[in-house]
C-alpha cells in the first residue's frame, strides 16, 4: 500500500513590534494583522512540489504538434503553481522574548504596518503584555461587545499608531486539527443550559487555534448590574497531543470537567438553586408570553430580570395604552415597550428600547397614538417588564399587573390634584395637605393637618406626616425635576440620568441610559474620519459612514430565510411587498367542500408552485388534480360530453347512496346530510337529476360559473371550513382581512395550522383594501 508523500513544512519567522491602534481593539479572539511584506515572504518561503517527470501528459499531447506542446507546457506550470499555495488555514505560534510565554494564533489580515504587528485583546494578555483584568476586553465578545479599551491607553496622531517598545517573534506553525478538548471551568456554578450555544458560537466565529493552558471567555447576557456575564474555561489538554491546535474545518468534540470535586458540588448546588427559581415556576419570574387587549395580565419578576410579553394584533386605527399597576409601595418596577418591525427585531431591555416609563409612580402608562411613525410597519409591540435590583437583591418576586387596552384621546384623565373628586360649594380645600373639608369643620381639621402633616417644601405638592419614613427618604434631584420617596429611587435615578454610559458597539460616549438607549434603536455605530475624504461606497449608498458601517453586518429575513445585510433590509422588505400586491391569485378548487388550490402554494408565496413543477390540474373545469383524478378517462372528448355524464353519475351516487364517510358534511350527499342534520333520506331519482343538472356546465373547458359538490377527504373538507372562518375576519389592520381564495391557499401552504396561516398571509397576501 502506497503513502502519500508528506507535505513540506512551512519554514518562516519574523520580529515584528507591537503596535497600538484602534483597529487592534476590533480583532476578535486569536487574530492577529501582520504587514503585506510578510505575506510576500511566506509566499517565497512556501514549499515547491514539483512535477514528477515519469507523470502522464496532463493535456492531449502530441510531440509532433508544436501547438499542444505549448498547452502541456503551460498546463505543467499551473499545476506547480497551485502546488506553491500557502496552506489553509495559515496558523502562527508567537513568541514574547521577554518572558518567554507562547501562544498560537490565526491571521486576519496582512494590512499592518512595515515591521509591525496588531494583537487582538486576547492575544495581548495570553503574551503577557498587559495586565490581567476581568474588565479589559482582552477577550471580544462574538458581537464586538467590549467592556474597555484593550485596558490600557490607546494613541493615535495623525492616523498612526503608537508602537510598544515590545517586540514579539511570529513562526509560521501548521497545526493538526484538533478532534478532542478539554475545559476546566474556573468558577462553580456554570449552567451548561447558559454556555454550551455561546461557547460554540464564540469559537466558529473568533478562533483558528486553541493553546494548552490559556483561558477562553465566553460573554453571556447582561447580568442585573449592567455588565456582561463571563464564563470562563482553561483549556486543559487536546487530541491529537501538543502544545495547540487548528479548530477550523473539523469535528471538535469538547469536554468539560470540573477542577475538583468541591468545584462539581458546588456548581450542581447552585444549578438546583437556579433550577427552583426559573421562569414560570413559583419562586421565579412569570414565563410571559402573549397579552390579550382588555385582558389583564397578573405575573411577578425578581430583581434584575425581565418578563417579556408580546402584542400581536390590535386596531391599528385606534390608540394604544400599556399599563402597569398592582405594584407593592417601595418596589422599582419599570416598563419598557418596542415595535417589532424591520428596523426593531429584539426585546427591549434597560439600554435598547422606544418607550420606556421607569418612573417611582404607578400606575404606569404608555400610550402609542395609531398616526406614531414607531409604529409603522409593525408587525407586533414587545414588552416588557423588569424588577430594578436594590443594592442587596430579593429572593422573593414582586407582583405586578399589566394590561393593553384601546385609548381614546378625546377621554382625558382624571385631574391628580382633586384625586378625582368634585369640589361642591360647601366645601374649602385646606391649604396644608390640599384635601377639600366641608367648611364647618375646616377649623378642626387644619389644627389635626398642622400638628401631623407637611406638605413638601421644595415644592412638589406631595404631602407627608411628619415623622413617616416616607418623608424622611423623600428626595428632589437638583438636575431635573425628578422625585421620590425611597433610597432605591433615589439610587436608580442617579445610575440611569446621571452615570455616563458607553455604547458597546461603537464606543461613543452617553451621559445616561435614556440617551444610550436612543441611539441604540435610532443611529449605528461611528466608523471612519468624518474629516476625511468620503470613500466610493459612501457616495454611492447616499448613507453616513456609521450607517454604512453597521448596515454591513448580515440577518436573516423572516419571510424568505435569505441573508440580507441590514442597510439592505428595508429595500429587501419592500420587494417583498410588491411581489405580495403583485402575486397572481390563487385558483381554489372548484369543488366547495376541498381545501386546496389548483395550482398548489409553498410556504414561500409561490400561488403556482405545483404547476411550475408539472403538478398541474390538468383539466381545465376548475378541479385540483385530487379532486379530478377518480374523473379521468384516457378519452378524446373535446365538447366534454363523456365527463359531463360521469359527474351527473358521481352527484347521483352521492344523493342516493352516500360516502359513508364520517366526518363528511357535503349538503348534496346522503352521508353528509346525515351527518349534519341528523336525517338519514334518499333524493329520489327524479328528483336528483334535475338538482344536478345546472351544476353541469363548463365541462369543454370554455369557462364556468357554477360550484362542484364532491366528497372529500377530512383534512382537505376542514381546510376548508378554516378558510370560510378566516374569510369572515375583517382583520384589526382596518384593511377588510383576506379574500377566501387567500385564505384556503394559506391553510394548504401551512398544513391547515390556523396560526402559521394567519402568519402566511400577513407575509404573502394582500388584504381586501389592498387589491382594490
Amino acid at each position: 500500500m502506497e503513502t502519500e508523500p508528506e507535505t513540506p513544512e512551512l519554514a518562516w519567522s519574523a520580529k515584528f513590534a507591537v503596535a497600538h491602534s484602534s483597529r487592534a481593539t476590533q480583532l476578535p479572539g486569536d487574530k492577529i494583522l501582520l504587514p503585506p511584506s510578510a505575506l510576500e515572504q511566506l509566499l517565497a518561503a512556501a514549499p515547491v512540489v514539483t512535477t514528477d517527470s515519469n507523470t502522464t501528459h496532463i493535456t492531449s499531447f502530441d510531440p509532433y504538434n508544436p501547438y499542444t506542446f505549448a498547452a502541456e507546457r503551460q498546463a505543467r506550470a499551473q499545476f506547480q503553481d497551485r502546488h506553491q499555495q500557502l496552506p489553509h488555514p495559515l496558523t502562527f505560534r508567537l513568541v514574547n522574548p521577554s518572558n518567554g510565554r507562547v501562544v498560537y494564533a490565526g491571521i486576519r489580515e496582512f494590512s499592518a504596518e512595515d515591521g509591525q504587528t496588531l494583537l487582538s485583546g486576547f492575544l495581548r494578555e495570553a503574551l503577557g503584555l498587559e495586565a490581567k483584568s476581568t474588565e479589559s476586553s482582552r477577550k471580544t465578545s462574538p458581537d464586538g461587545d467590549t467592556d474597555m479599551v484593550n485596558g490600557v491607553e490607546q494613541l493615535e496622531v495623525n492616523g498612526t499608531s503608537s508602537v510598544d517598545s515590545i517586540q514579539i517573534t511570529v513562526h509560521a506553525k501548521q497545526l493538526p486539527k484538533g478532534t478532542y478538548v478539554k475545559l476546566r471551568p474556573l468558577e462553580a456554578g456554570y449552567d451548561p443550559e447558559d454556555w454550551k450555544s455561546l461557547l460554540e458560537e464564540h469559537l466558529r466565529a473568533n478562533f483558528t487555534t486553541l493553546t494548552n493552558g490559556e483561558v477562553l471567555v465566553v460573554y453571556g447576557g447582561r447580568a442585573s448590574n449592567g455588565k456582561r456575564e463571563e464564563f470562563r474555561f482553561l483549556v486543559d489538554g487536546f487530541k491529537p497531543e501538543g502544545d495547540g491546535v487548528c479548530v477550523v474545518d473539523t469535528d471538535l468534540e469538547v469536554d468539560i470537567e470540573a477542577l475538583n470535586e468541591e468545584q462539581a458540588r458546588e456548581t450542581l448546588k447552585k444549578i438546583m438553586a437556579k433550577r427552583q427559581k426559573a421562569p414560570g415556576t413559583a419562586e421565579g419570574s412569570s414565563a410571559g408570553g402573549k397579552i390579550d387587549i382588555f385582558k389583564a395580565q397578573e405575573g411577578q419578576v425578581l430583581d434584575g430580570e425581565y418578563v417579556d410579553y408580546e402584542l400581536s394584533s390590535w386596531d391599528r386605527t385606534q390608540g394604544l395604552e400599556i399599563s402597569l399597576s398592582g405594584v407593592d409601595e417601595g418596589d422599582e418596577i419599570d416598563l419598557f415597550v418596542s415595535p417589532y418591525s424591520s428596523r426593531q427585531r429584539v426585546r427591549p431591555r434597560e439600554d435598547e428600547h422606544v418607550f420606556a416609563d421607569v418612573s417611582s409612580k404607578y400606575p404606569k402608562r404608555i400610550r402609542l397614538q395609531p398616526t406614531n411613525v414607531e409604529l409603522e410597519d409593525a408587525e407586533a409591540i414587545y414588552v416588557s417588564v423588569r424588577a430594578y435590583p436594590a443594592d442587596e437583591p430579593s429572593t422573593t418576586p414582586k407582583q405586578f399587573q399589566l394590561k393593553a387596552s384601546i385609548y381614546d384621546p378625546q377621554s382625558g384623565p382624571v385631574s391628580e390634584d382633586t384625586n378625582g373628586i368634585e369640589s361642591r360649594p360647601d366645601e374649602v380645600q385646606c391649604k396644608n395637605c390640599l384635601q377639600w373639608v366641608p367648611k364647618s369643620s375646616l377649623f378642626l381639621h387644619e389644627n389635626f393637618c398642622l400638628r401631623n402633616n407637611i406638605i413638601c417644601p421644595q415644592g412638589c405638592g406631595q404631602v407627608f406626616q411628619k415623622r413617616s419614613e416616607t418623608f424622611k427618604n423623600h428626595w428632589h434631584c437638583p438636575h431635573d425635576t425628578f422625585t421620590g420617596n425611597t433610597p432605591l429611587s433615589h439610587s436608580k435615578h442617579d445610575a440611569l440620568y446621571h452615570t455616563p454610559q458607553t455604547c458597546p458597539s461603537c464606543d461613543m460616549a452617553f451621559p445616561s441610559v435614556p440617551t444610550l438607549s436612543s441611539h441604540r434603536v435610532t443611529e449605528f455605530p461611528q466608523e471612519g474620519d468624518p474629516t476625511g475624504p468620503p470613500n466610493p461606497e459612501l457616495l454611492l449608498s447616499g448613507l453616513t459612514p456609521h450607517e454604512l458601517a453597521d448596515g454591513g453586518r448580515t440577518t436573516e429575513c423572516h419571510l424568505c430565510s435569505k441573508i440580507v445585510r441590514f442597510r439592505d433590509m428595508e429595500t429587501h422588505l419592500r420587494h417583498h411587498d410588491l411581489e405580495r400586491l403583485s402575486r397572481p391569485a390563487p385558483r381554489p378548487c372548484r369543488n366547495v367542500n376541498c381545501g386546496r388550490t389548483q395550482d398548489g402554494v409553498n410556504k414561500l408565496g409561490d400561488t403556482r408552485a405545483g404547476t411550475r413543477k408539472g403538478q398541474g390540474p390538468g383539466n381545465e373545469i376548475g378541479l385540483c388534480s385530487v379532486c379530478f383524478g377518480p374523473l379521468y378517462v384516457s378519452l378524446h372528448d373535446p365538447e366534454g360530453k363523456a365527463l359531463r355524464r360521469r359527474i351527473e353519475r358521481r352527484y347521483l351516487s352521492q344523493l342516493l347512496t352516500g360516502c359513508g364517510k364520517a366526518w363528511c358534511k357535503n349538503e348534496f350527499c346522503r352521508t353528509g346530510r346525515k351527518n349534519v342534520s341528523g336525517v338519514d333520506k334518499a333524493v329520489p331519482t327524479k328528483d336528483a337529476i334535475p338538482l344536478v343538472k345546472p351544476f353541469l356546465e363548463g365541462m369543454d373547458g370554455r369557462g364556468y360559473e357554477t360550484p362542484l359538490h364532491f366528497c372529500t377527504d377530512e383534512a382537505s373538507q376542514r381546510r376548508r371550513a378554516l378558510g370560510e372562518m378566516l374569510s369572515a375576519e375583517k382583520g384589526l389592520e382596518g384593511k377588510g382581512g383576506y379574500g377566501m381564495e387567500w385564505c384556503v391557499a394559506a391553510l394548504e401552504a401551512e398544513g391547515g395550522d390556523l396560526d402559521k396561516a394567519r402568519g402566511w398571509l400577513k407575509g404573502w397576501a394582500p388584504q381586501r383594501t389592498e387589491e382594490s
